[in-house]
């Protein structure tokens, strides 16, 4: 049976997270509800990266099987019936084994903290008006490349084998008013890009050294770390797939 990607973006500040929950809006029950109506049929979806409540992002994926030829031109159709925050951008033919979870090699996230307030901001980033030492962000999102295990910065009963992941780029930028944080690896772990912004943001504050940061990451304890910073200021930016994955666009 052909199986297929969905491509989408979204605002998530109406919905509990990416995935289907019970007694709960998401993403995935949004998607799959337009996909039932258009087609007839129900469609189950299967997720690549699950974003927490209120979470954004720029690309995400789905994958479904589905037994009958599907044009790009249904992308209008399937848009129309779902709401304004959420868009399906393209739809890929991939093989019948891929896995839009499992094939992907790395993902990336921006965290956007702005001073001065900001009314079209508000939903999007995280309003800190306190000075922080931007050398410092510097120097704590250099020591995170050092490192493989980030327990410290895994939510907990996060239902993983282990807490090891491969970050392939860790810095700050600064974008006017805002400083932006920028990640990249080959998995994250639950609250693990939030954890790691709040906790570099105390040594932004000189409340913690860079020392103790080093510390916080050795102690592999959730409990050290500061999981404090609101959603809206993070965004899923892009999933990565190996090069001709997906070649067959629609």
């Amino acid at each position: 049976m052909p199986r297929y990607f969905l491509e989408v973006a979204y605002k998530g500040t109406n919905y509990s997270g990416f995935q289907v929950q019970e007694n709960a809006n998401s993403i995935q029950a949004e998607v799959e509800n337009a996909l039932h109506l258009f087609f007839r049929n129900p469609i189950e979806l299967t997720g690549s990266s699950r974003t927490d409540t209120g979470v954004h992002a720029l690309q995400n994926f789905f994958h479904f099987d589905y037994d009958k030829s599907i044009e790009r031109k249904f992308l209008y159709n399937i848009n129309s019936i779902l709401p304004g925050d959420i868009v399906v951008k393209n739809v890929y033919e991939v093989n019948e084994t891929d896995n839009c979870r499992f094939a992907a090699i790395s993902r990336e996230y921006h965290y956007t903290i702005y001073h001065s307030k900001n009314p079209f901001l508000q939903e999007f980033g995280w309003f800190y008006p306190y000075q922080m030492n931007i050398e410092l962000l510097h120097q704590a999102a250099k020591v995170l490349l050092e490192y493989q295990n980030f327990q410290s910065f895994s939510k907990r009963n996060t239902q993983v084998t282990n807490f090891n992941c491969q970050l392939l780029e860790s810095y700050w930028t600064i974008e006017n008013d805002r400083i932006v944080y920028h990640v990249k690896g080959n998995r994250f772990l639950r609250g693990m890009v939030r954890g790691l912004v709040g906790t570099m943001v105390r040594v932004g504050r000189r409340l913690i050294s860079i020392e103790q940061f080093h510390q916080i990451i050795q102690s592999q304890d959730c409990t050290q770390a500061d999981f404090t910073t609101p959603a809206q200021g993070l965004f899923l930016v892009q999933v990565n797939y190996p090069a001709g994955l997906l070649l067959k666009k629609l």
